[in-house]
């Protein structure tokens, strides 16, 4: 008889859109008022599902609406997006998504998710132009297992690094295979790094800060736990993946994809070739390649950075890249379009993920969601409260699977729960860091799958890896919240 094979990343997230529009039938509609900040005239619009209110930019406004906010998060900018406005919950008529709404959604979420889509097809470009110039096989021992899930898990913490990491597969996977471990072993250091750092953000623009501001409190506050995590969680992380590496290292037949050894080896082994001489002119090479993360990651840190700017960033590096290495235009223009061409499956998956949130919102469940999720804590302890908001975010993480738009959609209906238990509203972000986090290691809404598309991983192998890792780090979280709640 033989064996079926797990879906392909694409054919799961088609699977999980049909369900969410079955859902869409079964789950009551319904809607927040929206609250959001005009720059151009300094004044706020209340938005419903059929009218739309101009109201004063002022503090008194914020009060008004039960919003305990400090006016000056909108006007700097801190707080960009429509957040949800407590206590404007509204049932509404069903807006069920038929089949059409289906076929639609994944061409819609692509369309969404142009700006990330076109970074990933630039990065791939990018990472074709470096494997042509023979600059990624030189020196690939100082990579080490530990430098590589650290660093990256720092970026996490600190600007959110996390999309861009398609960007070191196909880098560091032939490195690992030199260095005799699996393509598993790469893909766990950077996506587990870049997960706990996320999950344990720190000074993160995109979560820590914005969930900060729409909770009304200084994104200070709460950060003491959110490092003593990180410490905690990264090296967890780390010694999990150095007990997988070791074993692989030596006995290859314990890795599992084992059965796929051969087929990745042949994908990346094939960019290294030990008898390239690291030159100067190769040492230009891959200084201007480092340096485009540089200068991204100071863009997107101190700059406001989008995917944009970041996108034009890759371009501008690989044109130079070309005239460094002396690459003919053609040859420049076929390798950077087949470089693209190997993320394009990558950039498909980010759309139809996206697709899924579309329906959500056509549908108007989203709202619905957080709030019957929001009406589950009442009359909770202390710790049995934390504790369920960590769930909480995690169950709604899978819906809505950016954390920006999860801080402002939730942290005005949610923050204000902490206060009616006795605690401080910084638990509640703590909790939407790790809830998010935590399930960010799986769920098939978010990166894996585009970054399993990469590595050529199946999200089964992925479970069977991660899980383990998962429940450990959710028993320390659970502990950790329950008693930071006490002290």
């Amino acid at each position: 008889m033989k064996k079926r094979k797990f879906p392909t990343a694409q054919t799961i997230l088609l699977i999980i859109a049909a369900l969410v529009a079955l859902m869409t039938y079964f789950v009551p509609a319904g809607k927040y008022d929206t609250l959001s900040f005009n720059t151009a005239d300094n004044t706020f619009t209340r938005a419903g599902l059929e009218q739309q209110k101009t109201l004063p930019a002022t503090q008194e406004t914020l009060d008004e609406l039960g919003i305990k906010i400090h006016l000056d998060k909108f006007t700097s900018g801190d707080i960009w997006k429509p957040i949800n406005i407590p206590g404007t919950y509204k049932n509404l008529g069903a807006k069920p998504q038929d089949i059409v709404a289906l076929i639609e959604s994944p061409i819609k979420g692509i369309i969404e998710a142009a700006d990330i889509i076109f970074l990933v097809l630039v990065i791939g470009g990018l990472i074709g132009i470096m494997n042509l110039t023979g600059a990624f096989d030189a020196g690939r021992e100082f990579v080490l297992i530990i430098a590589v899930t650290f660093l990256i898990a720092l970026g996490g913490t600190t600007f959110g690094l996390a999309e861009e990491t398609i960007a070191f597969y196909p880098i560091l996977i032939p490195i690992f295979l030199a260095a005799k471990y699996d393509a598993m072993v790469a893909l766990a250091s950077i996506y587990i790094g870049s997960s706990i750092g996320t999950m344990c953000a720190t000074t993160n623009p995109f979560s820590a800060i914005i969930a900060s501001d729409a909770a009304g409190i200084n994104w200070t506050s709460g950060i003491t736990n959110r490092i003593m995590f990180f410490i905690l969680g990264t090296t967890i992380c780390i010694i999990y993946i150095l007990i997988y590496a070791k074993k692989v290292k030596k006995d290859p037949s314990k890795s599992i994809i084992f059965s796929q050894k051969e087929t990745i080896e042949n994908h990346f082994g094939n960019t290294t070739n030990a008898s390239i001489t690291l030159t100067n002119r190769l040492r230009l090479i891959l200084f201007v390649f480092t340096m485009c993360f540089v200068v991204m990651v100071y863009g997107v840190s101190v700059e406001g950075w989008w995917f944009i700017k970041m996108t034009s960033v890759f371009l501008v590096g690989s044109v130079l890249i070309g005239f460094i290495g002396k690459i003919r235009e053609s040859q420049f223009v076929d390798t950077f379009v087949r470089g693209a061409g190997e993320l394009l499956g990558v950039a498909l998956i980010i759309g139809i993920a996206r697709g899924i949130t579309v329906i959500m919102e056509d549908g108007l469940i989203s709202d619905t969601m957080l709030y019957y999720a929001s009406n589950l804590t009442s009359g909770m302890n202390k710790g049995v409260f934390i504790n369920a908001m960590l769930y909480i975010y995690a169950g709604l993480s899978f819906f809505i699977p950016s954390s920006s738009g999860m801080a402002v959609l939730t942290m005005p209906i949610m923050s204000p729960l902490a206060d009616g238990v006795g605690i401080g509203r910084e638990f509640i972000v703590n909790a939407y860091n790790y809830g998010m986090g935590l399930f960010a290691f799986i769920s098939p809404t978010g990166l894996i799958l585009a970054s399993l598309a990469v590595v050529k991983v199946g999200y089964d192998k992925w479970l069977k890896f991660v899980i383990p890792l998962v429940l450990i780090l959710l028993f320390f979280t659970m502990i950790g919240l329950t008693i930071s709640v006490y002290m």
